[in-house]
Protein backbone atom coordinates (compact mmCIF):
# COMPACT_ATOMS: atom_id res chain seq x y z
CA UNK A 1 0.00 0.00 0.00
CA UNK A 2 1.10 3.19 -1.06
CA UNK A 3 2.25 5.34 2.84
CA UNK A 4 1.54 9.00 1.36
CA UNK A 5 -2.59 6.95 0.02
CA UNK A 6 -2.88 5.98 3.53
CA UNK A 7 -1.51 8.95 5.61
CA UNK A 8 -4.21 10.60 3.53
CA UNK A 9 -6.75 7.48 4.55
CA UNK A 10 -5.65 7.73 8.39
CA UNK A 11 -5.54 11.64 8.16
CA UNK A 12 -9.81 11.53 6.72
CA UNK A 13 -11.10 9.37 9.24
CA UNK A 14 -9.37 11.27 11.95
CA UNK A 15 -11.05 14.49 10.98
CA UNK A 16 -14.21 12.66 10.64
CA UNK A 17 -14.26 11.84 14.48
CA UNK A 18 -13.25 15.32 15.26
CA UNK A 19 -15.86 16.95 13.60
CA UNK A 20 -18.27 14.93 15.21
CA UNK A 21 -19.47 12.87 12.54
CA UNK A 22 -20.51 9.31 13.67
CA UNK A 23 -18.94 7.18 10.84
CA UNK A 24 -16.61 7.37 7.83
CA UNK A 25 -16.50 5.32 4.97
CA UNK A 26 -14.75 5.45 1.69
CA UNK A 27 -15.54 4.36 -1.88
CA UNK A 28 -14.11 5.04 -5.21
CA UNK A 29 -15.51 7.54 -7.66
CA UNK A 30 -17.32 5.65 -10.22
CA UNK A 31 -20.20 5.81 -12.22
CA UNK A 32 -23.27 3.71 -10.41
CA UNK A 33 -25.06 1.96 -13.42
CA UNK A 34 -27.18 -0.30 -11.52
CA UNK A 35 -28.41 2.75 -9.53
CA UNK A 36 -28.86 4.40 -12.51
CA UNK A 37 -31.19 1.89 -13.56
CA UNK A 38 -33.34 1.68 -10.89
CA UNK A 39 -33.63 5.69 -10.38
CA UNK A 40 -35.14 5.45 -14.37
CA UNK A 41 -37.44 3.49 -13.18
CA UNK A 42 -38.55 4.89 -10.27
CA UNK A 43 -38.65 8.22 -12.30
CA UNK A 44 -40.65 6.77 -14.82
CA UNK A 45 -43.17 4.99 -12.75
CA UNK A 46 -44.03 9.17 -10.95
CA UNK A 47 -43.19 8.45 -7.50
CA UNK A 48 -41.55 11.34 -7.50
CA UNK A 49 -44.71 13.32 -7.73
CA UNK A 50 -44.31 16.75 -7.47
CA UNK A 51 -40.69 16.77 -7.06
CA UNK A 52 -39.32 17.61 -10.28
CA UNK A 53 -36.13 18.42 -9.08
CA UNK A 54 -35.35 14.44 -8.73
CA UNK A 55 -35.97 14.26 -12.68
CA UNK A 56 -32.82 16.82 -13.31
CA UNK A 57 -29.19 16.55 -13.61
CA UNK A 58 -29.87 12.43 -14.20
CA UNK A 59 -26.15 12.34 -15.01
CA UNK A 60 -24.58 14.34 -12.40
CA UNK A 61 -26.77 12.03 -9.63
CA UNK A 62 -24.82 8.76 -11.07
CA UNK A 63 -21.60 9.89 -11.65
CA UNK A 64 -19.19 11.93 -8.98
CA UNK A 65 -17.03 12.39 -11.29
CA UNK A 66 -18.92 14.71 -13.25
CA UNK A 67 -20.09 16.87 -10.20
CA UNK A 68 -16.05 17.20 -8.81
CA UNK A 69 -13.75 17.02 -12.33
CA UNK A 70 -10.85 13.99 -11.37
CA UNK A 71 -12.71 12.76 -8.42
CA UNK A 72 -11.43 9.44 -7.18
CA UNK A 73 -13.04 9.02 -3.64
CA UNK A 74 -16.33 9.75 -2.27
CA UNK A 75 -16.19 9.87 1.39
CA UNK A 76 -19.77 9.17 3.02
CA UNK A 77 -20.10 10.64 6.93
CA UNK A 78 -23.19 9.06 8.90
CA UNK A 79 -24.13 11.95 12.01
CA UNK A 80 -26.90 10.84 14.50
CA UNK A 81 -29.37 13.15 15.43
CA UNK A 82 -31.37 10.86 17.60
CA UNK A 83 -32.86 12.92 20.54
CA UNK A 84 -32.97 12.65 24.01
CA UNK A 85 -35.94 13.47 24.70
CA UNK A 86 -39.64 13.09 22.70
CA UNK A 87 -42.46 15.15 21.81
CA UNK A 88 -45.82 14.95 24.02
CA UNK A 89 -47.93 12.12 22.49
CA UNK A 90 -51.12 14.28 22.66
CA UNK A 91 -50.21 16.82 20.51
CA UNK A 92 -48.82 17.27 16.67
CA UNK A 93 -46.13 15.67 15.50
CA UNK A 94 -42.86 17.21 13.95
CA UNK A 95 -39.85 14.32 12.65
CA UNK A 96 -37.33 13.83 14.97
CA UNK A 97 -34.78 15.22 12.66
CA UNK A 98 -36.46 18.58 13.20
CA UNK A 99 -36.27 18.51 16.69
CA UNK A 100 -32.85 20.89 17.25
CA UNK A 101 -31.03 23.35 14.36
CA UNK A 102 -31.65 23.22 10.88
CA UNK A 103 -28.79 20.17 9.64
CA UNK A 104 -28.85 21.47 6.66
CA UNK A 105 -26.43 24.44 8.00
CA UNK A 106 -25.02 22.76 10.58
CA UNK A 107 -23.19 20.17 8.21
CA UNK A 108 -22.44 22.13 5.89
CA UNK A 109 -20.52 24.02 8.18
CA UNK A 110 -18.13 20.98 9.07
CA UNK A 111 -18.16 19.97 5.39
CA UNK A 112 -16.69 23.07 4.81
CA UNK A 113 -14.39 22.83 8.27
CA UNK A 114 -13.24 19.35 6.92
CA UNK A 115 -12.37 19.99 3.18
CA UNK A 116 -9.92 23.43 4.28
CA UNK A 117 -8.71 20.62 6.71
CA UNK A 118 -7.27 18.32 4.16
CA UNK A 119 -6.46 21.54 2.09
CA UNK A 120 -4.05 22.76 4.53
CA UNK A 121 -2.69 18.98 5.88
CA UNK A 122 -2.35 17.81 2.13
CA UNK A 123 -2.01 20.91 -0.21
CA UNK A 124 -4.01 21.58 -3.53
CA UNK A 125 -7.12 19.15 -3.68
CA UNK A 126 -10.59 20.03 -5.21
CA UNK A 127 -13.69 18.59 -3.08
CA UNK A 128 -17.01 19.33 -2.62
CA UNK A 129 -19.36 18.88 0.20
CA UNK A 130 -23.51 17.87 -0.17
CA UNK A 131 -25.84 17.19 2.34
CA UNK A 132 -29.20 15.98 1.50
CA UNK A 133 -29.38 19.59 -1.33
CA UNK A 134 -27.25 18.45 -4.37
CA UNK A 135 -27.56 15.50 -7.25
CA UNK A 136 -25.93 12.96 -4.91
CA UNK A 137 -26.83 8.95 -4.11
CA UNK A 138 -26.09 9.29 -0.91
CA UNK A 139 -27.29 5.65 0.03
CA UNK A 140 -25.85 3.74 -2.37
CA UNK A 141 -22.59 5.37 -1.62
CA UNK A 142 -23.03 4.55 1.86
CA UNK A 143 -23.17 1.19 1.32
CA UNK A 144 -21.09 1.28 -1.27
CA UNK A 145 -18.13 2.54 1.59
CA UNK A 146 -19.22 0.06 4.13
CA UNK A 147 -21.63 1.76 6.29
CA UNK A 148 -24.74 0.21 6.25
CA UNK A 149 -27.42 -1.68 4.11
CA UNK A 150 -31.01 -0.36 2.42
CA UNK A 151 -34.08 -0.98 4.70
CA UNK A 152 -37.00 -2.21 2.95
CA UNK A 153 -38.35 1.69 4.01
CA UNK A 154 -35.63 3.30 1.64
CA UNK A 155 -33.86 4.18 4.85
CA UNK A 156 -30.22 3.66 5.30
CA UNK A 157 -29.46 1.44 8.35
CA UNK A 158 -26.69 0.53 10.29
CA UNK A 159 -26.34 -2.54 12.52
CA UNK A 160 -24.48 -0.59 15.60
CA UNK A 161 -27.06 2.75 15.46
CA UNK A 162 -29.80 1.97 13.26
CA UNK A 163 -31.08 4.93 11.03
CA UNK A 164 -31.55 7.99 12.81
CA UNK A 165 -28.42 9.41 10.77
CA UNK A 166 -27.99 12.23 8.39
CA UNK A 167 -25.89 11.69 5.46
CA UNK A 168 -23.34 13.67 4.37
CA UNK A 169 -20.96 13.19 1.27
CA UNK A 170 -18.05 14.61 0.40
CA UNK A 171 -16.34 14.31 -3.21
CA UNK A 172 -13.02 15.01 -4.05
CA UNK A 173 -10.06 14.47 -6.31
CA UNK A 174 -7.63 12.57 -3.30
CA UNK A 175 -6.62 9.18 -4.10
CA UNK A 176 -7.41 7.02 -0.73
CA UNK A 177 -7.77 3.47 0.72
CA UNK A 178 -11.20 2.27 0.00
CA UNK A 179 -13.35 0.83 2.50
CA UNK A 180 -15.46 -2.77 1.07
CA UNK A 181 -18.71 -2.18 0.23
CA UNK A 182 -21.49 -3.37 2.45
CA UNK A 183 -22.31 -7.46 2.42
CA UNK A 184 -25.85 -8.06 3.29
CA UNK A 185 -29.49 -7.12 3.95
CA UNK A 186 -30.12 -7.55 7.54
CA UNK A 187 -33.90 -6.84 7.06
CA UNK A 188 -34.88 -10.48 6.57
CA UNK A 189 -38.35 -11.51 6.56
CA UNK A 190 -39.21 -8.45 8.88
CA UNK A 191 -42.30 -6.11 7.63
CA UNK A 192 -43.09 -3.94 10.27
CA UNK A 193 -42.44 -0.70 8.47
CA UNK A 194 -44.61 -1.65 5.32
CA UNK A 195 -47.24 -2.84 7.78
CA UNK A 196 -47.15 0.38 9.69
CA UNK A 197 -46.99 3.12 6.60
CA UNK A 198 -50.38 4.43 6.92
CA UNK A 199 -50.58 5.84 3.04
CA UNK A 200 -48.95 2.29 1.87
CA UNK A 201 -45.94 4.09 0.69
CA UNK A 202 -43.31 1.69 1.21
CA UNK A 203 -43.57 -1.19 -2.10
CA UNK A 204 -41.57 -4.22 -2.46
CA UNK A 205 -37.97 -4.28 -3.81
CA UNK A 206 -37.41 -1.57 -1.35
CA UNK A 207 -38.87 1.17 -3.80
CA UNK A 208 -40.76 3.90 -2.09
CA UNK A 209 -43.78 6.12 -3.33
CA UNK A 210 -42.66 9.26 -2.27
CA UNK A 211 -45.64 11.09 -3.66
CA UNK A 212 -47.60 8.70 -0.92
CA UNK A 213 -45.30 9.17 1.58
CA UNK A 214 -46.22 11.18 4.61
CA UNK A 215 -43.16 13.05 4.77
CA UNK A 216 -43.93 14.73 1.36
CA UNK A 217 -47.37 15.48 1.80
CA UNK A 218 -46.52 17.47 4.92
CA UNK A 219 -43.64 19.01 3.33
CA UNK A 220 -42.79 18.55 -0.56
CA UNK A 221 -47.05 18.90 -1.71
CA UNK A 222 -48.01 22.93 -2.28
CA UNK A 223 -51.18 21.88 -2.79
CA UNK A 224 -54.49 23.59 -0.42
CA UNK A 225 -55.76 19.71 -0.33
CA UNK A 226 -54.10 16.60 -0.48
CA UNK A 227 -54.79 13.79 -2.52
CA UNK A 228 -58.04 11.79 -1.91
CA UNK A 229 -56.63 8.60 -1.30
CA UNK A 230 -54.51 9.79 1.33
CA UNK A 231 -57.80 11.54 3.21
CA UNK A 232 -57.21 11.16 7.35
CA UNK A 233 -54.20 8.58 6.80
CA UNK A 234 -51.33 11.32 7.60
CA UNK A 235 -52.53 10.89 11.31
CA UNK A 236 -51.16 13.76 13.32
CA UNK A 237 -47.94 15.04 11.76
CA UNK A 238 -47.51 18.27 10.90
CA UNK A 239 -43.94 18.12 9.08
CA UNK A 240 -42.27 14.10 8.06
CA UNK A 241 -43.37 11.18 9.79
CA UNK A 242 -40.72 8.68 11.49
CA UNK A 243 -43.67 6.05 11.56
CA UNK A 244 -41.20 3.34 9.24
CA UNK A 245 -38.11 4.00 11.83
CA UNK A 246 -39.62 3.71 14.93
CA UNK A 247 -41.22 0.62 14.34
CA UNK A 248 -37.60 -0.74 12.73
CA UNK A 249 -36.50 -3.37 15.15
CA UNK A 250 -32.58 -1.98 14.48
CA UNK A 251 -33.77 1.24 16.56
CA UNK A 252 -33.53 -0.12 19.58
CA UNK A 253 -30.29 0.45 19.12
CA UNK A 254 -30.36 4.16 18.80
CA UNK A 255 -28.15 6.51 20.98
CA UNK A 256 -28.41 10.09 21.87
CA UNK A 257 -26.90 12.29 19.12
CA UNK A 258 -23.78 14.04 20.86
CA UNK A 259 -24.33 16.93 18.75
CA UNK A 260 -25.28 19.35 20.56
CA UNK A 261 -27.09 21.28 17.84
CA UNK A 262 -29.66 18.95 17.43
CA UNK A 263 -30.88 19.42 20.88
CA UNK A 264 -34.56 19.73 20.68
CA UNK A 265 -36.12 22.82 20.82
CA UNK A 266 -39.00 22.67 24.28
CA UNK A 267 -41.62 24.54 22.24
CA UNK A 268 -41.03 21.51 19.97
CA UNK A 269 -41.33 19.00 22.76
CA UNK A 270 -43.89 20.65 24.49
CA UNK A 271 -46.33 22.75 22.16
CA UNK A 272 -49.95 21.53 22.57
CA UNK A 273 -52.13 21.16 19.88
CA UNK A 274 -53.60 24.21 20.58
CA UNK A 275 -49.80 26.39 20.49
CA UNK A 276 -49.70 24.98 17.36
CA UNK A 277 -52.92 26.17 16.23
CA UNK A 278 -52.89 29.66 17.47
CA UNK A 279 -48.90 30.26 16.48
CA UNK A 280 -48.53 33.61 14.30
CA UNK A 281 -46.20 33.64 11.57
CA UNK A 282 -44.75 36.27 13.34
CA UNK A 283 -43.97 33.47 16.07
CA UNK A 284 -43.05 30.92 13.87
CA UNK A 285 -40.17 32.83 12.66
CA UNK A 286 -38.84 33.75 16.04
CA UNK A 287 -39.01 30.13 17.21
CA UNK A 288 -37.89 28.01 14.09
CA UNK A 289 -36.37 30.56 11.73
CA UNK A 290 -32.94 28.35 11.94
CA UNK A 291 -35.09 25.29 12.16
CA UNK A 292 -35.99 22.84 9.50
CA UNK A 293 -39.62 23.77 9.83
CA UNK A 294 -39.15 26.38 7.78
CA UNK A 295 -39.02 24.15 4.98
CA UNK A 296 -42.57 23.89 4.70
CA UNK A 297 -43.11 27.39 6.61
CA UNK A 298 -45.94 28.56 8.72
CA UNK A 299 -48.52 28.49 5.77
CA UNK A 300 -47.16 24.96 5.12
CA UNK A 301 -47.55 24.54 8.65
CA UNK A 302 -51.35 25.56 9.22
CA UNK A 303 -52.41 24.25 6.15
CA UNK A 304 -51.28 20.70 7.64
CA UNK A 305 -53.13 21.67 11.14
CA UNK A 306 -56.43 22.05 9.51
CA UNK A 307 -56.29 19.03 7.04
CA UNK A 308 -55.86 16.96 10.06
CA UNK A 309 -58.41 19.10 12.07
CA UNK A 310 -60.90 18.22 9.57
CA UNK A 311 -60.38 14.53 9.60
CA UNK A 312 -60.22 14.88 13.69
CA UNK A 313 -57.21 12.53 13.59
CA UNK A 314 -56.68 14.04 17.29
CA UNK A 315 -60.04 13.69 19.26
CA UNK A 316 -59.02 15.83 22.50
CA UNK A 317 -57.30 19.58 22.67
CA UNK A 318 -54.71 20.59 24.99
Amino acid sequence: MNPTIAKHTALVKQLARELGFDYCGIARAMQLDEDARRLEQWLHKGFQGTMAYMERYFDLRIDPRKLVPGAQSVITLLLNYYPPQQQRADSYQVSKYAYGKDYHRVIKKKLKEFLQQLQEQIGSIQGRGFVDSAPVLERAWAVRSGLGWIGKNGNLITRQQGSFLFIATLITDLELVYDAPFAGDFCGTCTRCIDACPTQAILPDKIIDASRCISYYTIELKAELYPQEAEGKWENWIFGCDICQDVCPWNRFSRVTREAAFAPMPEILNFTTQQWERLTEEKFVELFGSSALKRTGWKGLQRNIRLIKSHNTISSHF
